[in-house]
């Protein structure tokens, strides 16, 4: 018997150590399971406010896992940044999406532009060749319009009967040796009659009156205008011929109204035949016409052009360089700016690394560059490449969505009071405790949601008591400040 209760004690014993271990082993677990969050306690603890996809900023999770929309997890927004503006991107992301800034400086810009003109006759260097007299056309050196002529090349000769009764009269006085105030009226007669002086020189001097005259050009240029034929009857004051000269020419060309504010009279141009590009002439800007293309919205700009040389005449094409000051403006890459059709907005990059859009006032488009009158500053970074790339998977639209919704306190207070009241969806309930419900749902197009799972806010504790977890619901929920809350809750097929 006592061999008995040896063994009986023995195993007492070791039960009795077995079970001291297994306490002990248990208690030490629970203080190690205990003390393990506190251990980082000499560290400031950040709060989680929530958990988001930063390619989709705007949606919010209560917990940490694997977004819907992309192959990524989610990152946690802490209480500590959400007070900053704008959406952070981690650099991963930025690198993936090739995220390209920009910083925004003055460059000296010239306000110099090329333009297309065609030549016309400067019609200020036209003169026209009349007769005198009644009479005809004996001869007609030049017989076709636009004919090159010399200045002082003989045009003509006209016949004048008219004055051989006048030239007469002074070669008889003269003969009879006729007072000096006598040949002295006789003379002024001539010149009341426009008889050309070495027409009445030659009669005093030869005793021979003649009363043909020869007609000269008055220019060098081309005959714009021929207006009679050898032997035709011409009378006083009748145009027989218009000179054109081409010691200078117009060019003519048609400039957009914001190029035309620009110019000014007397602004130098630099011309190139557009057919010979080596040969170049020089000009000034003469005027602006008053009249605006309704189909083309330009204006006609009228440059005068050097042309001694006579080798511009009417309808050559020239290209025209007009010459005008430089001035420092401020300017980003024309592909860092989205235009919307009513707005032009640039995304920013803050200090923090968050990114925030930016509406700019735009001025003058320079090609690869754009004028910014309003909006940013020296110095300021923007996104010059990079916000399309997320485009192909339908991302970029609501990255901008989001950010929008960034701006200060004022801008969603605006934009909640434009948002329905209240928005409906259907679903199922993931999760549930005592503030909110987790709800899977489909896509909910007034608010541009994509199908996700998210919590909504409950009105009270004891709120929509008889939903369970894996219920299919038809909901109804509203804005309420940051986030949503519901306002009612349908089992599908059930009442509430």
């Amino acid at each position: 018997m006592s061999r008995v209760q040896l063994s009986v004690f023995a195993v007492a014993a070791a039960l009795v150590i077995g079970g001291g271990a297994f306490y002990l082993g248990r208690s030490t677990s629970g203080h190690a399971t205990v003390a393990a969050p506190a251990a980082p306690a000499s560290a400031p603890e950040r709060k989680v406010l929530y958990w988001q996809d930063p390619m989709v900023p705007g949606q919010r999770f209560d917990k940490p896992g694997k977004s819907p929309f992309m192959d990524m997890q989610l990152q946690p927004v802490y209480a500590d940044d959400a007070s900053d503006s704008g959406v952070k991107v981690s650099p991963q992301v930025q690198q993936n999406l090739g995220i390209r800034t920009a910083v925004v400086k003055k460059a000296d810009v010239s306000s110099s532009f090329d333009a297309v003109g065609a030549v016309q006759l400067d019609e200020r260097l036209n003169v026209a060749v009349q007769t005198r007299t009644a009479g005809y056309l004996e001869r007609l050196s030049v017989r076709a319009p636009m004919e090159r002529v010399a200045k002082g090349q003989v045009l003509g000769t006209v016949f004048a009967p008219e004055w051989l009764g006048p030239l007469n009269d002074i070669v008889a006085l003269k003969r009879a040796g006729a007072s000096a105030e006598l040949a002295a009226a006789a003379r002024e007669r001539t010149r009341a009659m426009s008889i050309p002086a070495d027409l009445v020189r030659q009669a005093e001097e030869g005793g021979t009156p003649q009363a043909r005259y020869t007609l000269v050009s008055p220019a060098s240029g081309v005959v714009a205008e021929l207006g009679v034929r050898e032997g035709v009857a011409v009378s006083p004051g009748m145009t027989l011929f218009r000179i054109a000269g081409l010691e200078r020419v117009w060019a003519v060309a048609e400039v957009p109204e914001a190029q035309a504010v620009r110019l000014t009279r007397g602004q130098k141009v630099t011309a190139a035949l557009q057919a010979d590009p080596s040969q170049t002439f020089s000009g000034t800007m003469q005027e602006i016409l008053p009249q605006v293309n309704a189909a083309t919205r330009t204006l006609q700009a009228r440059f005068e052009v050097d042309n001694k040389g006579g080798r511009l005449v009417p309808g050559m094409l020239l290209r025209l360089q007009v010459a005008g000051p430089s001035s420092s403006r401020l300017v980003v890459p024309a592909e860092a700016v989205i235009r919307t059709g009513t707005r032009a907005v640039v995304i920013v990059r803050k200090e923090g690394g968050a990114f925030e859009p930016r509406e700019v006032k735009l001025g003058a488009d320079l090609g690869e560059q754009l004028e910014v009158v309003q909006g940013l500053v020296e110095g300021d970074q923007v996104v010059a490449s990079g916000q399309f790339l997320v485009d192909s998977e339908a991302r970029l639209r609501s990255v901008l969505g989001s950010l929008s919704a960034a701006q200060p306190a004022s801008a969603p207070a605006s934009a909640s009071a434009a948002m329905p009241a209240t928005y409906s969806a259907q679903g199922k309930v993931d999760g549930v405790d005592a503030d909110s419900m987790t709800l899977s749902h489909g896509p909910i197009a007034e608010l541009k949601w994509p199908a996700m799972t998210m919590p909504f806010n409950k009105p009270s504790p004891t709120a929509f008591s008889d939903v369970k977890v894996g219920d299919s619901v038809h909901f109804e929920f509203k804005k309420k400040g940051d986030e949503y809350e519901l306002v009612s809750v349908h089992r599908m097929g059930g009442a509430k």
